[in-house]
C-alpha cells in the first residue's frame, strides 16, 4: 500500500539505541543519523565515559573510502583531523621463511592480455626466469618501497590510477570526529554505565537499558558496540561464540606508541616473531605498534621484551595486554539485535579488516533495516552475509601461517602442519596446481591478494595455467617489460607521502587552528 507522506507508519523502527562509543559505536551513529532525517527516528548512543575503549585498530583498507564518501567526508580534512596517512598495502616480514619479506599491494598487478590474466602471464615468464619479482608490476608496491604517493584525479588513465589505497588514523580521533558530524545531524548521547538490560516478556526482545544513575532508555532496535563483552548480544541474550583459535592461537597483544623516526611511510608493516607478529601503524605525530602473540607459547613478559626491542622510537607510554579469543557470535543478530564491532566478533587484525567488518555490517543492516515486526528472513540473510565474511576473512588470515616453511618454534610448526578449513584447503590446492583463484559469493579479498601471499611466502604453482601459452612469447616479454618501467617511472616521479599530505593540507599543524569540523558542518 502507497501511503501519503502525511501518513505515519506505526510499523517504523523509530528508536536505534546504539550501546557503546568507540568506532564502532560512532560511525553506527553517523551512518544512521545521516539518513533517519524523517523528523521522527532517533539515534541515541549510550556510552560511559568511564568504560575505555580499545582503540588500537588504526590500519584499514580500501572500502573505508566508500564510508567516508557515503557521509561526505572531505578526505583531506578527514587526514588532517585524525592525523592520518595513506596505505599503499602492507609488508610482511619473516612469514614464509626467516629473512623473507614482500608486500601485500593495495590495487592490481600488471594488466591482464587479450583476456589472459596478468598472474598467469607471470608465472609463464617466470618459468623461463624472465619475470622478475612480481613486485615490479605493482603501481602500490613500487611507490610504496620510494615512500611516494599520488592520488589519481577523476577519470585519469594514468598508472597512478591502478594504485588504490586507504588509510592508517588515530581511531580516537576518528571516533571523536564521527561524534561530532552524528550529533550535529541530530544524534543523541546519554552518559552512563548500563546495570540493567530489559526484555518484552513474551518476544524476549530487549525493550530497554538501564543506567546506574535510574535512567531508562528505550528503543525498537539496539545496535551493541560494547566490544568484547558482548553486553546484549551476550550478557543478555546469551547468543553463544563460535571459537577460531585451533586455527588461529593468538589470545593477546601488547600496543604501544612510539615517536616518529622520519617520514611515515605509505604503507603497514607485520613483521612475524617466535609465536606471534609485530605490527607498525605510521601516523602523522606518531607510530602505532604491537605484538600480537599466543599465551600458549609465549608470555607477555617476553612478549614485551621483543616488542621493546623491535620498536625505531621512543616509546610514549607503556604496553598495554589487550586479551581476546579469536571466533564470531553465533547470531550477530538476535531478537532485536545487532552486534558490530568487537560484539559480534574478533578476528586479528593482520589484514586491518577490523573497520571494514563494521562497516559491512552497517551497510548491511541498512540493506535490511527492518520493521518493528522483524523478519525472520530478512535477520537470517543478515546473519548468512555476515557469516560468510568473517569466515572469509578467517580463511585468509589463517593462509599466512599455514603458508610458512619456519619450524624454528613450536609455534610455527603447529600452524605449519594444522589442519585447515576446507574451504581454504580447496583454495591452496587450486593455486598448488595451476595458479588459479575463484572467487565466491562477494569475497573481500581479490586475484590479486591471494597471489601476493601465495607467491610472497613461497607458494608456487606446479604448473601455469596452459591457456597463457597461445600468447605470444616476445610480445609478452616486451609488454611486461614496459609495464616494469611504467611502473618504475610513474613512482619515481611522485612525491613523498608528507609532502603530497602538505601540498593537499591534509598535514596536521599543531600550531595551526582546531581541525575543520566534519564535511557539511562548516
Amino acid at each position: 500500500m502507497t501511503m501519503d507522506k502525511g501518513i505515519v507508519n506505526i510499523n517504523a523502527v523509530d528508536r536505534v539505541v546504539v550501546v557503546g562509543g568507540g568506532t564502532a559505536g560512532w560511525m553506527t551513529a553517523a551512518a544512521m543519523s545521516r539518513y533517519f532525517n524523517n523528523g521522527r527516528r532517533k539515534v541515541t548512543v549510550v556510552e560511559s565515559d568511564a568504560i575505555g575503549t580499545v582503540g588500537v585498530g588504526e590500519a584499514t583498507i580500501p572500502p573505508i573510502k566508500n564510508f567516508n564518501a557515503m557521509l561526505d567526508i572531505p578526505e583531506n580534512e578527514f587526514l588532517k583531523a585524525t592525523r592520518g596517512t595513506f596505505k599503499l598495502g602492507i609488508e610482511f616480514v619473516n612469514w614464509g621463511q626467516q629473512g623473507d619479506r614482500y608486500f601485500h599491494p593495495f590495487g592490481t598487478y600488471g594488466q591482464d592480455l587479450h583476456g589472459i590474466q596478468f598472474h598467469q602471464l607471470f608465472l609463464r615468464e617466470a618459468a623461463r626466469g624472465t619475470a622478475g619479482s612480481i613486485s615490479d608490476y605493482s603501481m602500490s608496491t613500487v611507490a610504496a618501497a620510494l615512500g611516494r604517493f599520488g592520488r589519481p584525479a577523476p577519470g585519469a588513465k594514468s598508472l597512478v590510477s591502478q594504485m588504490a589505497y586507504a588509510f592508517h588514523f588515530d581511531a580516537g580521533l576518528y571516533a571523536a570526529y564521527l561524534r561530532k558530524m552524528a550529533e550535529q545531524q541530530g544524534a543523541g548521547r546519554v552518559e552512563g554505565r548500563i546495570v540493567q538490560v530489559h526484555r518484552n516478556g513474551e518476544s524476549g526482545d530487549v525493550t530497554s537499558v538501564e543506567l546506574e544513575s535510574g535512567v531508562i532508555v528505550e528503543g525498537d532496535l539496539f545496535v551493541d558496540c560494547s566490544g568484547f563483552r558482548g553486553l546484549l548480544i551476550e550478557e543478555a541474550l546469551e547468543t553463544g561464540y563460535e571459537d577460531w583459535s585451533h586455527w588461529l592461537p593468538m589470545d593477546s597483544a601488547l600496543a604501544m606508541p612510539t615517536a616518529n623516526v622520519g617520514s611515515p611511510p605509505p604503507f603497514t608493516r607485520a613483521t612475524a616473531h617466535t609465536a606471534g607478529w609485530q605490527w607498525r601503524i605510521p601516523l602523522q605525530h606518531r607510530t602505532g605498534n604491537g605484538h600480537v602473540f599466543s599465551s600458549a607459547y609465549m608470555q607477555a613478559e617476553e612478549a614485551e621484551r621483543i616488542l621493546r626491542d623491535h620498536v625505531e622510537g621512543e616509546p610514549l607510554a607503556d604496553p598495554r595486554l589487550l586479551r581476546f579469543t579469536t571466533g564470531m557470535r553465533k547470531k550477530a543478530w538476535n531478537h532485536n539485535v545487532i552486534s558490530l564491532g568487537l560484539s559480534a566478533g574478533f578476528i586479528e587484525p593482520l589484514e586491518s579488516t577490523s573497520i571494514h567488518l563494521i562497516q559491512n555490517g552497517i551497510a548491511r543492516l541498512f540493506a535490511l533495516f527492518p520493521e518493528k515486526a522483524i523478519s525472520p528472513v530478512e535477520r537470517d540473510e543478515y546473519n548468512r552475509g555476515m557469516r560468510e565474511l568473517y569466515e572469509d576473512v578467517r580463511d585468509f588470515i589463517i593462509l599466512h601461517y599455514k603458508a610458512t616453511q619456519r619450524g624454528d618454534s613450536e609455534f610455527w610448526r603447529y600452524v605449519r602442519d594444522m589442519d585447515v578449513p576446507e574451504s581454504l584447503a580447496r583454495k591452496i590446492e587450486l593455486w598448488r596446481l595451476h595458479g588459479r583463484i575463484f572467487r565466491e559469493n562477494a569475497e573481500l579479498f581479490t586475484m590479486p591478494s591471494w597471489t601476493a601471499v601465495m607467491l610472497g611466502q613461497n607458494i608456487w604453482p606446479e604448473r601455469y595455467d596452459p591457456i597463457a601459452d597461445t600468447l605470444d612469447e616476445q610480445r609478452v616479454a616486451s609488454a611486461m617489460a614496459q609495464m616494469r618501467e611504467g611502473y618504475r617511472a610513474t613512482a619515481q616521479a611522485l612525491p613523498s607521502q608528507e609532502e603530497f599530505l602538505r601540498q593537499s593540507g591534509a598535514w596536521y599543524d599543531e600550531k595551526s587552528t582546531v581541525a575543520a569540523m566534519p564535511g557539511g558542518f562548516r
